[in-house]
């Protein structure tokens, strides 16, 4: 039998051929993919059978490279899907494009890195290597920088301008500044002029709008992965007519494109945009070895069955008219005829039947080890398995910092000191025989050769979920609540700031000092008629007053909105007043204090199934707080 030592590896396979490494229970998938990204110098693919498989691989191959001081350097890239279902009408979110479209800046020129991608991403046909090439610019401090010329080429390049950068593919200009938040870019810059010169580069905080460091230069990626310059478009319009026997003036897809408009869901229109496409396969470098994890050719017939139902239910839409399956998508037997011809390893969590190229981990069953809330030693457990266990490493995994002191303090109760490590590679170099640290692994494994254990908190609390939050910018729930046009729909009630309530009824352009803007158009009171430039989206918001059939509509110019206005904001002096007279009778009468049970309260916390997010925690401790205070609680 082949024994699959994961600090060695096998040899690695030849090309077209196949290996299989088994019994690879829990967190051990990534760390099989750690230890042969370090060993192969060229680009390790790992293809899975889904996103969610995806993303905890990236998670977990973070931990296990990051302080290992023979990963410096090494990218770990991710491809992420659209998020989207096939022949959606919306478009992916702007941070996901950013995303793709640096992992395909990168490719062709990375040597030695991990790419991870579910195999639904690797069916989709991608835009030629020569467009993102050919769109990606440099800028530097001293450069000559026309700022006209500059916006309409972020413009046609799908960079989208606004009052005020917060998203990636945003650009702002105020007078010689321009703010610019480049696709592929963790952060925003500013751009300060000096008559047609670049005078500073600096970043700042979407959040604060305040500029910080100094760089010297930054670079820019198109801001779509289709082009909206005129050539495109009038390539675009001619695929089009020649695709489609419909009558494009009943086609907003068709209409929105030729104003050079970004419509929602026009991804799955690729095709028309470029003469010829591409795979996944034109971006990757020549040194390849590829790793399968997961059900994957199931995972791809899936989608394509998926693929399938959902032309076959919309294809009749005259006004939407679909692309064939095959035009945007590739076929599952033309993916697996290229991966058959690279080398390629098959991870499975269950151990294999012994044959040639079959390798399986040298692993026992991890046991029960969950906490018992309402027994009188609730760790009886783990005490039990670490006196047993005194030849093995024993290595605690926690999401957080603060749920690792939480554990911690479990733990000295049964007279258990763990040593907090920062990472794997620590653990495993100065092999304390119990050790904590913060990670994001599901699940553990018992590694008998060498003998390494590494528990989660899965398994200490049963009903625990480990969650990866895309944790984005916080904003006030009512500003900006339109985000794009996308989400306004012509007949919907909406109230404009100053003008009060009014209907949506679409959008209109104006020529307006030699350029062509677009207005939202919205009907008020007696057929009046209020026309919103769309770059001031950001003075419309939702009616939520009732039915928006039957939302009461204002009429412009008089003072009806502000005397609603004015009446409501005395309605909240009232309830002010009200509650301060209340607050101020609680505070001079005494209330029960109560005294936090610490153990209980601990053991009662880590068994809570969810991670809590930053309000929720505030929340938490602010009752907690009031509680422990002699006074009555609000």
């Amino acid at each position: 039998m082949n024994i699959l030592d994961l600090s060695t590896l096998p040899p690695p396979p030849a090309a077209g051929s196949r290996q299989h490494w088994g019994g690879l229970q829990g967190a051990l998938p990534s760390l099989a993919l750690a230890r042969a990204a370090l060993r192969f110098e060229g680009l390790t693919l790992v293809i899975t059978e889904n996103t969610r498989q995806a993303e905890r691989l990236h998670a977990e191959l973070q931990f296990f490279l990051a302080d290992d001081p023979a990963a410096a350097g090494l990218p770990i890239l991710e491809f992420p899907d659209w998020e989207t279902l096939p022949y959606d009408n919306f478009s992916p979110h702007q941070d996901i494009i950013s995303s793709r479209l640096e992992t395909l800046h990168l490719l062709p020129q990375t040597k030695k890195g991990v790419l991870i991608l579910p195999v639904t991403t690797l069916l989709h046909r991608l835009p030629p290597r020569e467009y993102i090439t050919a769109n990606t610019l440099a800028l530097k401090t001293g450069q000559k920088f026309a700022l006209t010329d500059m916006r309409r080429a972020l413009e046609a390049a799908g960079y989208q301008c606004v009052d005020t950068v917060y998203e990636h593919g945003e650009f702002a200009v105020r007078g010689s500044i321009m703010d610019l938040y480049p696709m592929g870019s963790t952060t925003p810059y500013r751009i300060e002029l000096f008559d047609d010169e670049i005078e500073s580069l600096r970043a700042f905080s979407p959040e604060t709008q305040i500029s910080s460091d100094k760089v010297s230069s930054i670079r820019l990626l198109p801001g779509r992965e289709y082009p909206l310059h005129p050539q495109a478009i009038a390539g675009f319009r001619q695929a089009f007519r020649e695709a489609f026997a419909v009558d494009v003036r009943r086609c907003p897809l068709y209409e929105d494109i030729s104003k050079g408009l970004a419509s929602a869901g026009i991804e799955y229109y690729l095709p028309l945009f470029f003469p010829q496409l591409v795979s996944l396969f034109a971006y990757l470098p020549a040194q390849l070895e590829c790793h399968l994890y997961g059900e994957v050719h199931e995972g791809a017939e899936q989608f394509w069955r998926e693929i399938r139902s959902r032309y076959e239910e919309r294809r009749v839409d005259n006004e939407r008219p679909l692309l064939a399956p095959d035009k945007v998508f590739l076929a599952v037997e033309e993916v697996f005829g290229k991966l058959k011809a690279l080398p390629s390893v098959q991870l499975s969590s269950s151990a294999q039947p012994i044959a040639a190229g079959v390798y399986n981990a040298a692993t026992l069953p991890t046991p029960e080890l969950s906490v018992e809330q309402s027994a009188e030693q609730p760790l009886r457990r783990v005490q039990q398995f670490l006196a047993a266990q005194t030849a093995s490493s024993v290595l605690f995994c926690c999401d957080s910092a603060g749920r690792r002191e939480s554990l911690l303090e479990l733990l000295r109760r049964i007279n258990v000191e763990p040593r907090i490590v920062q990472g794997w590679h620590e653990f495993t170099t100065q092999q304390p025989a119990l050790a904590i640290t913060t990670a994001p692994l599901e699940s553990g494994f018992w590694l008998q050769q060498p003998s390494r254990i590494v528990i989660t908190e899965n398994q200490l609390f049963a009903h625990h979920v480990s969650q990866r939050r895309r944790r984005g910018r916080l904003q006030d729930s009512n500003e900006f609540v339109f985000k794009s046009l996308a989400e306004l729909n012509p007949g919907s009630p909406v109230v404009h700031v100053d003008h009060g309530v009014g209907r949506y009824l679409g959008l209109q352009s104006f020529e307006v000092e030699g350029q062509l803007t677009e207005f939202l158009v919205m009907e008020y009171a007696d057929k009046a008629k209020l026309y919103v430039p769309v770059s001031s989206l950001n003075l419309i918001s939702r009616y939520s007053g009732g039915d928006p059939e039957n939302a009461p509509l204002h009429k412009l110019g008089s003072d009806q909105w502000q005397k609603a206005k004015r009446k409501a904001a005395e309605k909240i002096i009232d309830v002010a007043a009200e509650l301060l007279e209340l607050h101020a009778r609680r505070a001079a009468q005494s209330g029960h204090k109560f005294v936090l049970p610490e153990a209980d309260y601990q053991l009662f916390r880590n068994a809570f199934p969810f991670e809590e997010t930053e309000d929720q925690t505030e929340t938490i401790n602010a009752v907690i707080h009031d509680m422990q205070q002699a006074r009555p609680m609000d």
